[in-house]
């Protein structure tokens, strides 16, 4: 196999330098490229602070696959799982709810030292940390409220709690010298049609503001909104929208995260990116799969996936773009749905990067129309699979489909060992 895939990548290599593509400069770029992996497919965003707890939210989780996660060790050791089949070193993205401690803590009162273990982990894998307050999932967001919520006392919880994650967060970027993203997602809204839309905006755009007064380095932490279109239980109005948090995100220079199935089914984030690269500093993309509506399905290689690293590359938007991953799947083994996600995230990226950027835009400038079809056509039967797989290889990670055998070997050694039907 080792003889074969060099053999294929060095008839690839010469097929691209035909078009002043250097492979081998390719993959160093593709190398330093950091997804976000999220922690929460490994256990359908239970978390480990509230184990009893309801999911909430709008947040929905369908199927029964066993072998989830439940301890902060065995959600570590499925990471570990699914990166050593991952090329490249990337960054894990927790929420609030995945403390790792024995202490009864409320989510307003979290710490640094209630995340210790997994800033310890991180170090030792040579992995970044990205964070997440969660306003979901809790008692203080029965309703449907938080950081929007007409109580101030329930409304200073939800601050007091995204203050504390920003400091976690900044915490993380410290200790591991990368910087890290908190993101600040809140599922308020209606079921049905409001009366008032402004009051709840007011409410929150005044919390936002109490949330992010506290100056912290950007080196080190970097802070994110985002916005969703509509969402269980906030079918007609959700009070954080694309243009509320655009607008925020726009004032207040955080970033502003774009979610791929956050917006109308018909709608993609990739036509977005350009325009939004223009005003802001930089963005957070939480790259998903939705069908029908936000139900974040494992990420395929699909055509708004292409065209989203497309984007990325064609305008140089990587240096600025934070890529994380956004999906959860209870019905199949959720370790493979890490390494599916992932493994296509990053090649989509190589297949954008193998495309002759520049000749395309100057036929595109020329006004020639029909060398920009014809060669755009032409490249999608180009061998980049030869490409990535040498890139694999030379990653020590699985080539091609060989991480299947592994992951059902840690199926039957680890995950179905979890559950005692199983047994």
């Amino acid at each position: 196999m080792e003889n074969q895939v060099k053999q294929a990548y060095e008839a690839a290599k010469s097929l691209y330098a035909q078009h002043g593509i250097d492979t081998d400069e390719v993959l160093k770029k593709l190398a330093e490229i950091k997804v976000s992996v999220h922690c929460w497919q490994g256990d359908d965003v239970k978390g480990f602070l509230n184990k009893d707890g309801e999911l909430t939210g709008g947040i929905s989780v369908t199927g029964q696959y066993p072998g989830a996660a439940t301890t902060p060790a065995e959600l570590r050791a499925d990471l570990e799982q699914a990166f050593s089949m991952i090329p490249g070193k990337h960054k894990v993205n927790l929420h609030a709810i995945y403390a790792d401690t024995d202490e009864q803590v409320e989510l307003d009162r979290i710490e640094p030292k209630h995340y210790e273990n997994w800033v310890k982990w991180a170090k030792e894998q040579g992995l970044g940390l990205d964070f997440n307050p969660t306003c979901f999932s809790h008692e203080k967001s029965s309703d449907g409220f938080t950081l929007s919520h007409p109580d101030p006392e329930i409304r200073k919880f939800w601050i007091d709690h995204c203050k504390a994650s920003r400091r976690i967060g900044a915490y993380f970027g410290e200790q591991l010298g990368q910087t890290c993203v908190t993101n600040v997602w809140v599922p308020d809204g209606f079921k049905d049609n409001p009366i008032d839309r402004m009051t709840p905006r007011k409410r929150l755009k005044d919390s936002l503001d109490e949330v992010f007064a506290e100056k912290l380095d950007p080196k080190y932490h970097l802070d994110a909104v985002e916005s969703k279109l509509f969402g269980l239980g906030s079918e007609a109005y959700v009070v954080g929208s694309h243009e509320f948090y655009m607008g925020y995100g726009l004032q207040n220079d955080t970033l502003i995260c774009l979610d791929a199935g956050h917006f109308h089914p018909t709608e993609v984030i990739s036509n977005k990116l350009s325009s939004l690269a223009l005003f802001t500093s930089g963005i957070l993309l939480h790259v998903s799969r939705p069908m029908r509506w936000d139900s974040d399905h494992v990420v395929i290689m699909d055509d708004e996936l292409l065209e989203i690293a497309r984007e990325l590359v064609r305008h140089d938007l990587l240096p600025t773009t934070h890529i994380g991953l956004d999906f959860f799947d209870g019905s199949i083994n959720r370790v493979a749905a890490w390494v599916v996600g992932t493994r296509n995230t990053i090649k989509a990226l190589l297949r954008a990067m193998l495309e002759p950027v520049d000749a395309l835009k100057s036929a595109e400038l020329a006004k020639d129309y029909t060398l920009r079809l014809a060669l755009t056509e032409e490249f999608k039967s180009y061998p980049f699979g030869a490409i990535w797989d040498y890139y694999c290889a030379q990653q020590q990670v699985p080539v091609r489909e060989q991480w299947i055998a592994e992951i059902k070997t840690y199926e039957q050694e680890v995950l179905l060992q979890r559950d005692k039907s199983f047994v």
